[in-house]
Order: C-alpha cells, then structure tokens, then sequence
C-alpha cells in the first residue's frame, strides 16, 4: 500500500514537471510596448521631443515664442483642407491627408507670417493675431463642410494616442530627421540671426532666408506633432524645455541639449501616464513641463537664498560692529 501511494506521489511529480508552465500575466509595461498604436505613439513622441525644443531655443532667442501658437492655429485650416480633399477623393479614412495639408498650411503661413513682418506695413504680433483667428475659424469652417464635425479636430487640438498611422509615423521621422539636421547643422548662423540679426547682415549671412528657415522648421515641428501633444500645445513643447534648462545654464549648446533631453523624457512619461490614465496625452505632457519649471524655478531660489544668507549675515554684522573710538 505504501509503495502504490508512494508511486502515485511521483507520477504526480513527474506529470507536474511535464506539464507546461501557466503563460506569465504581463504587466502593464510590457502591455504597452506590445500594443502597435503604443509604440507609434512612443516613436512620435521621442522624435517631437528632440526637435520641438530645438526650433523652441531658436524661437525664444529670438523673441518669437508664440510663433508656434500661430502655426499651430493655421495648420488646422490644413487638417480640414486635407480632410476635404480626402473625402472628395474617396479615401479611407477619410482624413488620411490631414497631416499632408497641415504640412502645407503651416509652411504657407510660417512663411507668410515671416514676409509681413519682415517687409510689410502690419507689425509682426498682428499679422500673427490675425492668421492665429482666421486658422482655427477656417479650420472648423472647413471641417463641417467636408461632412465632419468641430469635434473631428479634436484629436488634433490635443493629441490622440490611437491617431498616428504607420504613413503618419513614416512622415513624422523623415521630417524629422529633416529639422534635426538643418536645427543642428545650421546652429552657428542660425545663432548670430537670432543673438544680434544686424550683425549677421553686416559678416554677409542671408538673414532673410535664415528667418524663413526658422519658420518652416517651426512650421514642420507643428505639424508632425500634432498626432500626439495636439496643434494648440505643441509650443508649449517647443518652449517651456528651454525655459527649464535656461534656469540651469546660460550656454547656448548646453541650453539646446538639456532642453532635448527633457522634451523627450517629458512627452515620453507623459504618453505612459495617458496610458494608465484615459486624459489627453497632449495635456498631460504640458502639465509635466510647467510643472518641472515651476519645481526647478523653486529649488533655485531656495538654493539661491541659501547660499546668499552668509552674505547677508556678514552685510548685518558690519552694520552692527561699532566704529572706531574718535580721539579726544
């Protein structure tokens, strides 16, 4: 009796090695990876964190920090345009030349904004208000008589996770590398524009053309983010990156690349949350950025209070300490 009990004991531990292994439940993160819209997702994001700041620091050298603001209100008129187009054509779906008529709203008025401020009557912020209205009017417009509705754009005010298509990813890292290349390659010149613009004219740097670089990378940089973070808060990426490294260093090399680092670790943990959490991933991404400036702002003064109390104990002390004793 004994032996049958003992050899059914090791059948049973022989068959329970045999058996296969129950498959391991993944976790979230490996869910994530594995999901495709995720990982375009992720691909837009890494690549809208590199170049969003790199055209930013050119921006707020040059005093232009709502540019992409404006752009960001044309490229709409582009989505519908792209969107009329695509239904007129029959295509499935039926904005799948959003991105492509957004790409050229936004050069078109990058550029447009560029000449009016550079030869016309109306001053630059004006011409920027105006086209800022009239984009995002004739945008709406146009979306309703392409069959949609205002709630059509709203992927592309403030970004989706589920909108990047495979073309949308193709698009995003050719113009990209694109921006990268001119954004780096051009950082001398584009730097002596944005510092002192008279004296790149008198070393003989065509300043003109420079400017509208800087606005069609602007341009470019909105339109292949707006899948993500959204056409109403891709400037807040292209600027607030620099406004933080800003506070952490004064070079200009540095400033650039801090600000990439950031943009990028910002709008990646900003898509993972928006995973976990059903928000807008455009959102949340801003809400890291404003307020890491404003946590690195904090700790800045207080380290910036702490090092100055000695001085001014030393400053009170001096005050205090009596003067020499007058002879009589």
């Amino acid at each position: 009796m004994t032996t049958a009990v003992a050899g059914l004991g090791a059948a049973s531990a022989l068959s329970a090695l045999a058996a296969p292994a129950a498959p391991a439940v993944p976790g979230p993160l490996a869910e994530m990876l594995s999901a495709p819209f995720m990982q375009r997702a992720l691909i837009v994001a890494v690549l809208v964190g590199l170049i969003a700041p790199i055209v930013g620091t050119y921006l707020v050298q040059r005093g232009l920090a709502l540019l992409g603001d404006g752009i960001g209100h044309i490229s709409l008129t582009g989505v519908a345009l792209g969107w009329l187009a695509g239904s007129a054509a029959g295509t499935s779906p039926r904005d799948a030349w959003a991105v492509p008529g957004a790409i050229a709203a936004s050069v078109l008025g990058a550029v447009l904004i560029e000449l009016i401020r550079a030869r016309g009557r109306t001053r630059g912020d004006v011409a920027l208000a105006i086209l800022f209205y009239g984009g995002i009017a004739g945008g709406v417009i146009l979306i309703k008589v392409a069959g949609g509705t205002s709630t059509n754009l709203n992927s592309y005010l403030f970004g989706s996770l589920s909108t990047a298509s495979r073309s949308d990813v193709v698009l995003t890292v050719i113009l990209a590398l694109l921006v990268l290349a001119v954004g780096v390659g051009l950082r001398g010149p584009l730097f002596s524009l944005c510092h002192d613009e008279e004296f790149a004219r008198s070393i003989g740097l065509p300043t003109g053309l420079l400017n509208i670089t800087i606005a069609v990378m602007a341009a470019l940089t909105v339109s292949v983010s707006m899948r993500v973070v959204g056409s109403l808060l891709v400037s807040a990426v292209m600027i607030v990156p620099v406004a933080i490294a800003q506070l952490l260093t004064h070079s200009f090399g540095r400033t650039m690349a801090l600000a990439m680092g950031i943009g990028v670790a910002s709008c990646v943990a900003g898509l993972v949350i928006t995973y976990i959490i059903p928000v807008s991933p455009g959102a949340m991404i801003v809400v890291l950025l404003v307020g890491g400036y404003a946590l690195t702002a904090l700790i800045g003064a207080m380290i910036s209070a702490v090092r100055s109390a000695p001085r001014r104990q030393e400053a009170v002390d001096d005050r205090r300490a009596p003067g020499p004793i007058p002879p009589r």
